[in-house]
């Protein structure tokens, strides 16, 4: 289908249902994706952080592009992570996927070589010179250790680099210049800008953002959708309250002890913990190095859900 510019509303970044042996569970990632269809999202996102795709092989990768993109069927845009260390290597992933229908790709700056600024620009222009789809870029420093300068994204935009930004870093001054430069630059036109926070999603609409990629989206579609409803209609008590509500949801991914796992482990967990208590998936399991939620952490997040009205 043809990419909507910008790109607007709930694009919730697809988990990555797994069986007892990590290989990806189809019918469950099928049933995932109605479960997000049917409560109105807007687009999907799949092989992003909460879709374990650093932890895929790039067979897995390929086979869940290709299940996704086949399911829905152009009822929604699909985007895709083409996420890897460098150029040649992502250049693969956007050809799989831009090969099974993907709509556009999500590119990360390049990691574990140290990179200049020059460099990563160079990355972007290479990628987009060779990508039959829209790029857009993944500002994730946590991950990649490399923070995407406003200025960078605004230049990248004004020459049609680049489609789009979902911005995971956290810093909510340099992601209102983004918003800023993308509606008042001249040259920049249909670039979204997509906060990738599950915590400040009306903050982050209020600003002018285009839309959201929150992976609690993934157990409660129906409630980011409300969200960005009534933020877009301007009932900004309402969704105070609604954001409220999901920052008390997303308690859950604090539920394994970090004295034995990490935070990926405890959050990705408890997303799936969630999916399988909800009945979306059939198996809660996260794939290797990360640790299982014991029976006592999981039982936390189906208070969580509770709580929340979902169970």
């Amino acid at each position: 289908m043809t990419l909507p510019t910008p790109l607007t509303g709930v694009v919730p970044p697809v988990c990555t249902p797994l069986t007892p042996d990590r290989e990806v569970d189809v019918p469950s990632l099928v049933r995932l994706v109605d479960h997000l269809l049917s409560a109105g999202v807007d687009a999907l996102f799949v092989l992003g952080s909460s879709s374990e795709a650093a932890y895929l092989t790039d067979g897995r990768r390929r086979l869940v592009v290709e299940t996704v993109v086949s399911h829905v069927s152009g009822r929604v845009p699909v985007l895709a992570g083409a996420i890897d260390m460098t150029t040649p290597r992502v250049l693969d992933h956007v050809a799989y996927a831009a090969a099974a229908g993907a709509d556009a790709v999500v590119v990360t700056a390049p990691f574990y070589t140290r990179t200049h600024p020059a460099e990563v620009a160079r990355h972007y222009r290479l990628v987009a010179e060779r990508s039959p789809v829209p790029v857009f870029a993944y500002d994730i420093p946590v991950a990649v250790h490399t923070k995407l300068s406003p200025e960078l994204v605004l230049e990248l935009a004004g020459e049609g680099t680049l489609a789009g930004l979902k911005d995971s870093s956290g810093d909510l001054a340099a992601f209102r210049t983004v918003v800023t430069g993308a509606r008042t630059r001249p040259g920049i036109r249909g670039f979204s800008v997509l906060t990738g926070s599950e915590l400040v999603v009306d903050s982050a609409l209020a600003l002018g953002a285009d839309g959201a990629v929150p992976g609690l989206a993934n157990v409660d579609p129906e409630g980011y959708v409300r969200l960005d409803r009534l933020c877009r209609a301007g009932d900004w008590a309402a969704a105070r309250a609604e954001q409220e509500r999901l920052c008390a949801l997303f308690g859950m991914t604090g539920a394994g002890d970090p004295a034995r796992m990490g935070g990926s482990s405890s959050g990705l967990g408890a997303f799936k913990a969630a999916l399988f208590l909800r009945g979306v998936i059939a198996c809660p399991a996260t794939a290797e190095p990360q640790v299982a939620l014991s029976e006592a952490e999981t039982e936390q997040v189906g208070k969580y859900l509770a709580a929340a009205g979902l169970l």
